[in-house]
């Protein structure tokens, strides 16, 4: 009998040291787990995959490797190249939702449309939007109060510095009539002071090659006219185009995306876009952290920058006023 109990308790203690061993050892493997959670964001580019767009993802996935996400190791990056086409921008904006990723980078205001369209659960960072609350993606700038938040590309003064540019005459003339993409809201404030300034401002859409060429065309027919060529996605995607019919027609033409100077478009003002890109990526982090779109406020820009192409404004043949350049933050000579 005593032997007997002697075998049951040490059964009963081996049963119990198995229990507590098991747990012991499954514990690690749930905290390892937890620690190799694969976070996965979705990106929507509203350009194509080309130098200016990879410089601007390089940018986004620069600033969330300083925040400690390393793609391959505790981040997935799911990419989709819309490039300025809007019936991509819906159907990959779909594919992306069907991922079920933890947060959506979307890269312009096309995109984040073409994103809320289909979710309005999934967090959704924008790198550079105008104007969001009338867009209606934000109920306000402090208060987002969706699913949405991110970055402004620029605000409604910006359009009066386009056209300061514009306007500044030197001895040959400046200007007198612009014309200026139009595919976001930002636009319509132009006419109010494009008056006293001394110009005639009438808006262009595009769509595609065509369209561009004929419209910029038959704008140039008359004298002294120019371009303000604002940030849709599609005119970045063109500006190869875009660039050459100025030079071709010699239109003076001010431009939102540096990449336009860089192809020889004549001067650039506007937001630097790389900066927006990495602050973008510090709102990716939170949203990863646990944090709610809803409760992070739109951002303004903090960095602009100007950028003057003096090969083509010699091949223009206009003298660019001293005090425009020396203000400039890079010369190309």
């Amino acid at each position: 009998m005593a032997s007997s109990r002697l075998r049951g308790q040490y059964v009963r203690r081996r049963d119990f040291i198995k229990v507590v061993v098991g747990s012991a050892a499954a514990w690690p493997l749930s905290a390892r787990a937890q620690r190799e959670h694969i976070a996965r964001i979705g990106v929507l580019m509203s350009v194509s995959d080309d130098p200016e767009g990879r410089a601007r993802f390089t940018a986004f996935r620069q600033g969330l490797e300083k925040l400690g996400w390393t793609e391959g190791q505790n981040v997935r990056i799911d990419v989709r190249w819309a490039a300025g086409d809007a019936a991509l921008e819906r159907k990959f904006a779909a594919e992306l939702v069907t991922l079920t990723p933890d947060v959506i980078l979307a890269t312009a205001s096309p995109t984040v449309a073409a994103l809320q369209a289909v979710t309005r659960t999934v967090p959704i960072v924008f790198a550079h939007c105008v104007d969001p609350v009338g867009a209606g993606f934000v109920d306000s700038l402090a208060r987002p109060g969706g699913n949405a938040t991110g970055f402004v590309l620029y605000e409604y003064g910006m359009g009066v510095k386009w056209l300061e540019n514009h306007a500044q005459r030197d001895a040959s003339g400046g200007p007198s009539r612009s014309r200026y993409s139009c595919r976001d809201r930002t636009v319509w404030r132009y006419p109010i002071c494009s008056a006293d300034l001394g110009v005639e401002l009438t808006p262009i859409n595009l769509r595609d090659p065509g369209e561009i060429e004929r419209a910029v065309s038959a704008f140039a027919r008359p004298s002294n006219g120019g371009l303000i060529v604002t940030a849709a996605p599609i005119a970045t995607v063109h500006r190869d185009l875009i660039v050459t019919l100025a030079a071709r027609h010699k239109l003076c033409s001010v431009y939102s995306v540096r990449a336009f100077v860089t192809a020889g478009g004549l001067i650039y003002y506007g937001s630097d876009l790389s900066d927006l890109y990495r602050r973008a990526a510090g709102y990716i982090d939170r949203v990863l952290k646990g944090e709610k779109p809803s409760d992070l406020p739109v951002q303004a820009p903090t960095k602009f920058e100007t950028v003057i192409n003096m090969k083509t404004a010699k091949a223009l043949g206009i003298t660019m006023p001293t005090s425009l350049v020396t203000r400039a933050d890079e010369v190309i000579e």
